[in-house]
Formats: C-alpha cells, structure tokens, sequence
C-alpha cells in the first residue's frame, strides 16, 4: 500500500501545481457529455501537463472508485452527506417531456403523470430509482408508462422521439438544438421537475487548483440552464 500512497501523494501535488498529474472524470449523466466536451479544449490548454481522462456513465460504483483513487471527479445529480466527500454545486437544471411536433401532448402547456399511461417512454437503461421521470414524477402518483423502450444513447434516443417511435424526458440542454430545429417539441413535467449538478471529489481535494478552473467553466457555460 506504500507504494500506492506515494504514488496517489505525486499525483495530486501536480495537480495542486499544475505541472502534471491526471484527472479522471466520469459522468453519472448520459447526456451531459453534450455540454462538457466542448469545454475541454480551452481546459486543457490551461492545464497541459494534466492527463484529462473522461469517462461516459461509469458502470462501477463511481463513488467507491473516487474514494479509492480510481476517479478524481464525478459530475452528478445525486448528494451523498459524507466527510470524505465534497460535492460542488455546479448549476441547476429542469427536466422536460420531448416529442414529436405532431403528438398531441404538444397541445398541453405542461404534462401531467397520467398524460404518459398510454405512451412509449424511451429511456436510459439504467435502474428506476436513478431516473427522475420515475423517482419524481410518476411513482408518487402511481403511474406506469404504456410501455418503456431502453435506448443507450442520448442521440438515437431525441431521433426516435422526432419519429414518433416514443416520447423522453430530459434535460433541457440535450434537446435545444432539436427544438430549435422544429424536430422535436418539448413541455415541462407537471409544475418542473428541476435538479442539481455537483462535482463530486474526495474532501481533501476541493480546492485544486484545475478542479476549481473546471468548475467554474462548467458554470459559465451552464449558467441560462
């Protein structure tokens, strides 16, 4: 274990530096990759000697994986309270229903949980407690979705819901360029179904230098959402 000491001690006083180091972030967030991407050039830029190392919804137990060293940075919408954990608040975000402009829920000004019992819900395959159209807006009620049609990837999921094949909720970043495009439409759930992104990392780590610059991009660049 020594060794691994060590080694995790020099990594993170270059980071604290920025001369070197790595910085290995995952996404609890399968569409979040839409807007961190983009940010990533100018970041690493800043900070040439940090290996940058991105990792798309992780199917680990992420915050183990943190706390062990394996990942530095979990960008997430869910807060653990924990002393070994900081969680940074990065900007806030509201889910919404997208569809086909030709589906009649278009004609709704919000959509309430029962106007989803006899639609296709396409969702991320993943379990239900970590989807928020479930946990917050249809369990409570005890609504059930006509059908529910898992699909992996944010892009295919907005193009079947632009062909009718079903309706999605998320955030609305993942669906603007749709919406402005006429592809798609989008409504909020009920009165909003609003969340919060963190950046998750070990407490001892808050205040690195490169993480803060991270975040405070994140918060520039998400700041209208």
């Amino acid at each position: 274990m020594l060794p691994a000491l060590a080694q995790t001690e020099k990594q993170l006083q270059a980071l604290h530096s920025g001369e070197a180091g790595r910085l290995h972030l995952a996404l609890d967030c399968h569409s979040c990759i839409q807007w961190l991407l983009p940010l990533l050039p100018d970041f690493r830029r800043q900070w040439p000697g940090v290996d940058l190392e991105v990792e798309s919804v992780p199917g680990f137990d992420a915050l183990t994986a943190l706390l062990g060293g394996q990942l530095d940075l979990l960008l997430t919408s869910d807060v653990q309270a924990r002393g070994d954990l900081h969680f940074e608040p990065l900007f806030g975000f509201e889910l919404t229903l997208v569809m086909a402009p030709e589906s009649p829920l278009c004609h709704q000004a919000q959509i309430a949980p029962a106007d989803l019992l006899h639609q296709v819900l396409l969702v991320y395959p993943v379990e239900r407690a970590r989807m928020d159209v479930f946990s917050r807006f249809l369990q409570p009620v005890g609504v059930e979705p006509k059908r529910c049609k898992p699909v992996d990837n944010t892009s295919v999921m907005l193009q079947m819901a632009a062909a009718g094949l079903g309706v999605a909720a998320l955030p609305r970043w993942a669906s603007e360029e749709f919406v402005r495009q006429g592809l798609l439409e989008a409504r909020p759930l009920g009165q909003g179904v609003r969340r919060h992104m963190y950046g998750a990392v070990r407490a001892a780590d808050r205040d690195q230098p490169c993480l803060q610059s991270l975040f405070e991009r994140i918060r520039a660049k998400m700041a209208t959402q």
